[in-house]
């Protein structure tokens, strides 16, 4: 048994917790958990910080359970939302639970030892339960002037939109879960991001209630960028930990575009390194910060944790491509779907590939047949000054000619102006 609360507290996690809480959990193995609601198919990296949380409590020697929302997904948590969500199909809600179940086994331990983990679904005990019984056994036992004392709640209600009755109860549903685990599982202690804090709160107050039962309660810190921009997204949206959704070289990246306020609170809370291993790291990067040691300790840690090593070195070598000295034997050993995701984002342009049989003169494969440069006038400069490149070789002479032989996979050109600007060109 290690000190589960202590490590939250160094790793600078910690937000709230009940009183007692930390004593309760230094007197042995204590199970408790943590729950998701399944809004989409994928977690993200906002979910990271509460799947850490449950990770610090296994290793602690704790056995954490992850509650995942088959029944509170289909209700929406109104906790820090504005507006009230679109509530999903029961089919809608078990597609995402089996997204959200195949990536929380990759985090946590589930054999069965003795502080394995279990994976919960609320719906299995609120399948059987109908309105009437719900409030007779839960409603009547928290009153309105609690449920409405609730920041969440009060927040909602002085804004425009008001709050549906399916939100306000919500944080008894949440509160039942809590009972249940406590009851039927010895759950002593609920974790949650600190927007949770009165959902968690209401579940110890209805065991307290409805059976004079103790329960325990911890909240972790929201984690922000120092910038004021939300963590987690991104121009093109959420950073998903599916790599269907968000491609492990765009995860990889997102890490080590960090900040450097940023990645010295993230590398504490998104690694399992030590304190001593990250003062070390720390000092290395204070000489040299060009280098990006965090970023770079952090954004390999977390992408092998989330999806592998050849994932990982895939992320790497497609960074070596398209900011250093990469290989264009990489680009040929990827498939076409991993060279149109690795190259999203920048301009792409299509040619047939009759027009490539007799060739295609290098200022109009630049200015016309796509938009490397504005002008064939602009695209004989650039080559004249050797500041354009076609498959990391530079373009000779201006005449140079451009055929099939020069696809990579028999589909691509890639055109790079200056270090950092890059083209796609597509044959089909």
């Amino acid at each position: 048994m290690t000190n589960f609360v202590e490590e939250l507290r160094w790793r600078g996690m910690l937000h709230d917790i009940m009183p007692n809480t930390e004593e309760k959990l230094n007197e042995g193995m204590t199970s408790g958990y943590i729950g998701f609601d399944p809004t989409a198919d994928s977690l993200h990296v906002g979910h990271l910080t509460q799947i850490m949380t449950l990770i610090h409590f296994q290793r602690a020697g704790h056995k954490p359970f992850a509650l995942v929302g088959g029944a509170t997904g289909m209700v929406g948590d109104p906790s820090g939302k504005s507006d009230e969500r679109n509530l999903q199909t029961p089919e809608m809600v078990e597609h995402n639970l089996a997204g959200m179940k195949q990536q929380l086994a990759k985090f946590l331990t589930f054999e069965d030892a003795g502080n394995g983990a279990v994976m919960v679904n609320n719906a299995d005990w609120f399948k059987n339960m109908n309105f009437l019984d719900f409030i007779r056994d839960v409603g009547k036992h928290i009153t309105v002037n609690y449920m409405m004392a609730k920041d969440s709640v009060k927040k909602r209600l002085e804004g425009d939109t008001g709050m549906s009755f399916t939100e306000f109860c919500y944080q008894l549903v949440q509160g039942y879960d809590f009972y249940y685990l406590w009851k039927n599982h010895n759950c002593m202690v609920q974790m949650g991001g600190s927007d949770q804090w009165g959902n968690i709160v209401t579940g110890t107050e209805l065991i307290r209630r409805k059976d004079q039962g103790t329960a325990y309660a911890i909240t972790t810190q929201l984690i922000k960028k120092a910038d004021g921009t939300k963590f987690g997204k991104t121009e093109s949206g959420a950073i998903w930990l599916d790599a269907e959704k968000t491609s492990p070289y765009k995860f990889y990246q997102f890490w080590l575009n960090a900040s450097d306020d940023d990645v010295k609170k993230w590398i504490r809370i998104f690694t399992l390194k030590t304190k001593d291993e990250i003062e070390a790291l720390e000092a290395q990067h204070d000489t040299a910060p060009h280098t990006r040691i965090l970023q770079k300790a952090l954004a390999e840690d977390i992408t092998v944790k989330t999806h592998s090593e050849e994932a990982l070195e895939t992320a790497i070598k497609t960074s070596e491509f398209l900011f250093g000295n990469g290989s264009l034997e990489f680009l040929k050993s990827l498939t076409a779907a991993q060279v149109l995701e690795m190259f999203e984002g920048i301009p792409q342009f299509e040619i047939s590939k009759t027009e490539l049989e007799n060739g295609i003169d290098a200022t109009t494969l630049l200015a016309e047949k796509s938009t490397v440069a504005s002008s064939k006038g602009e695209a004989k400069k650039l080559i004249q000054g050797g500041g354009v490149s076609v498959n990391k070789e530079k373009i000779a002479e201006i005449g140079q000619l451009f055929n099939s032989s020069n696809l990579i996979n028999n589909q691509f050109i890639v055109v790079q102006k200056g270090k950092k600007n890059y083209f796609l060109i597509v044959a089909k």
